[in-house]
């Protein structure tokens, strides 16, 4: 299980951040100022730390620089998103740059994309006690055995997976799964829904919600 830093003085943020990170199979600690996550990062070890730049006492770009003396990746994640301050976070080695307000699916894919990029993805997601995700291998099991799946569906079973319990807009599905523009035809979703739900036993707990799409229960 990958951990995540979140280190941020805003406690509503930090909380739905931490939530929805914990919901998809992360496990996170919570700094509430420069001070707190430097000792933090001292102590334990993280695979990735998500970083405001305006924190009290020791601010985002100094922790940048510790984080990368003990080689762990950074995404600011932070309400400054003039050009020159996205630009100065990159060149500084911050791993991506998202600004508040942000949208919970778009950060976990970011902190998806950063992990495995940075070559700290590999982990094992225990959906349900009989179905597990290795997403370094990108192998699903039930019951122990490997299933075979699509592409899309392997990618379709990992968005329910980051947004456990949470309806999902079909539109919303198509574009994070096909990286296109939903033109409204729902067929391509509902056909991939319907072979993921019979491979892996998931008619009653990958559900429909009447005019918006999906969602997994579990």
């Amino acid at each position: 299980m990958n951990r995540i830093l979140i280190a941020e003085d805003e406690a509503p943020i930090a909380n739905l951040v931490r939530t929805a990170l914990e919901e998809a199979g992360y496990s996170c600690r919570w700094a509430p100022d420069g001070d707190a996550a430097a000792d933090l990062m001292e102590k334990e070890l993280f695979d990735l730390v998500l970083l405001d730049i305006m924190l009290p006492r020791v601010n985002g770009y100094e922790l940048l620089e510790y984080s990368q003396e003990l080689d762990v990746p950074v995404i600011f994640l932070t309400a400054k998103g003039e050009l020159q301050d996205r630009v100065k976070g990159l060149r500084m080695g911050a791993e991506d740059y998202i600004t508040k307000p942000f949208e919970l699916m778009e950060l976990l894919a970011r902190v998806e994309t950063v992990l495995r990029r940075c070559g700290k993805s590999g982990r094992v997601i225990s959906l349900m006690p009989d179905i597990e995700i290795d997403t370094a291998s990108r192998v699903v099991k039930k019951n122990g055995a490997a299933v075979a799946l699509t592409v899309k569906e392997y990618d379709l079973l990992l968005l329910f997976c980051q947004n456990r319990n949470v309806a999902l807009y079909r539109d919303r599905i198509y574009e994070r799964v096909w990286g296109e523009e939903y033109l409204g035809d729902s067929r391509t979703v509902d056909l991939h829904i319907q072979r993921l739900r019979r491979k892996l036993g998931l008619e009653d707990r990958l559900v429909a919600v009447y005019k918006v799409g999906y969602r997994l229960e579990v």
